[in-house]
């Protein structure tokens, strides 16, 4: 507690170019900027693949990457081949590290809608596009929503892999401290990591609470 206490309560934590306002900018931008390009990969697909069936195995071989991701190892390796002269070695293994939660879900999502609901939309003339966006997307928007919850809070905490290569972020922190047995450092910035990763989720939350419709959120409850 009293290195919490010595970590936020030094005035030279909140100014400066080191300071925490500055490292929490560049962690959201690491983590906005990947998860962007994760949700433009990862949603079309997980659409197209749950609407036509196809390529199911995709999603499968995705479900087995997230679990088996050394996303240090893979960060190393972009690293030695492409240097460190952009933020293209830390934002390749973010994104590679969200998007199966996102393509996972959002296939799901596709897959779970009630048949007969499907069949009712063709009944009524409704065709390929205005099936899938008109009736299938709004109610897989809960899993869609998931899906980028999670990929979210998985993005932010390992956002701090960016230290490892000279970059800023809230992991600058931790990597530092460690090098000059700075625990203050280390704590510190492990909490703001946590804290930052809550937050994000608890606004994803938030956002699917707003987002989604009532009478779906309903009838996922009776479900």
């Amino acid at each position: 507690m009293n290195w919490l206490i010595d970590f936020f309560g030094n005035p030279d934590n909140w100014s400066g170019p080191g300071a925490i306002p500055i490292r929490l900018l560049e962690h959201l931008g690491f983590s906005a900027a990947a998860l962007v390009l994760a949700a433009l990969i990862g949603i079309p697909l997980g659409l197209l693949i749950g609407h036509t069936g196809k390529g199911s195995v995709i999603v499968v071989v995705s479900a087995n990457l997230a679990r088996a991701l050394p996303t240090l190892g893979l960060l190393v390796l972009i690293v030695l081949l492409l240097g460190t002269a952009s933020i293209w070695p830390v934002l390749i293994p973010l994104v590679a590290l969200a998007v199966p939660p996102i393509l996972v879900n959002t296939f799901e999502g596709i897959r779970g809608v009630d048949p007969e609901l499907r069949d009712a939309a063709y009944g009524m003339g409704l065709r390929g596009p205005q099936v899938l966006f008109k009736v299938l997307v709004p109610v897989a928007l809960p899993l869609v929503m998931l899906g980028l919850r999670l990929a979210a809070v998985q993005v932010v905490a390992t956002a701090a892999v960016a230290a490892y290569v000279g970059l800023g972020g809230l992991g600058r922190y931790i990597i530092d401290g460690l090098a000059t047995q700075d625990y203050e450092s280390v704590v510190g910035g492990s909490v703001l990591i946590v804290g930052f990763a809550l937050a994000v989720q608890g606004l994803f939350t938030l956002a699917q609470k707003v987002m989604v419709s009532p009478g779906v959120s309903q009838r996922l409850r009776v479900r």
